[in-house]
């Protein structure tokens, strides 16, 4: 097992105790890759040999959760020489904030990647606010770049 000082100090130890709970090779994970862009949030997950049609996306309030199954090739009954290849249920939950619209998420599966697009909420994107013109003094809204709303400003 490789040492990662940031890392969940009981992965290591949970995925251990499948291995020996199932008596097979369970995977590490799905490896992925988060970056953002002028679409939204772009998640880009390592499933290769998975069957895109057995891949399971679901989110329930701020939680993504994908699910897939990757069966090996020599079944039960092979006189197995080695098997290295992780195989087994991956599941890859993503903590997401308020500001993703998780309504929205697109999903694809090319070469072995599976590749979500997590979009803004339209509530969360900037947006610019008219200032209308009149003889009398106006209160206008004034939004700082924390997005906090409420102070008011008399000009």
């Amino acid at each position: 097992m490789r040492f990662d000082p940031f890392g969940d100090p009981f992965r290591g130890m949970d995925r251990l105790a499948s291995q020996l709970m199932s008596g097979t090779k369970t995977p590490m994970g799905m490896p992925m890759d988060v970056w953002q862009a002028d679409d939204g949030y772009h998640v880009a997950l390592d499933l290769p040999g998975v069957d895109p049609a057995g891949v399971e996306i679901t989110t329930e309030r701020n939680t993504l959760t994908i699910r897939a199954e990757r069966r090996s090739e020599y079944g039960e009954s092979g006189n197995v020489l080695l098997a290295e290849r992780p195989q087994g249920r991956f599941t890859r939950q993503l903590q997401v904030g308020d500001a993703l619209d998780t309504a929205r998420v697109s999903a694809t599966y090319t070469d072995g990647v599976l590749h979500l697009v997590i979009p803004v909420s339209e509530r969360a994107q900037p947006r610019r606010i008219e200032v209308q013109h009149g003889g009398a003094q106006q209160q206008l809204p004034v939004t700082g770049d924390d997005g906090d709303a409420g102070e008011e400003r008399q000009g």
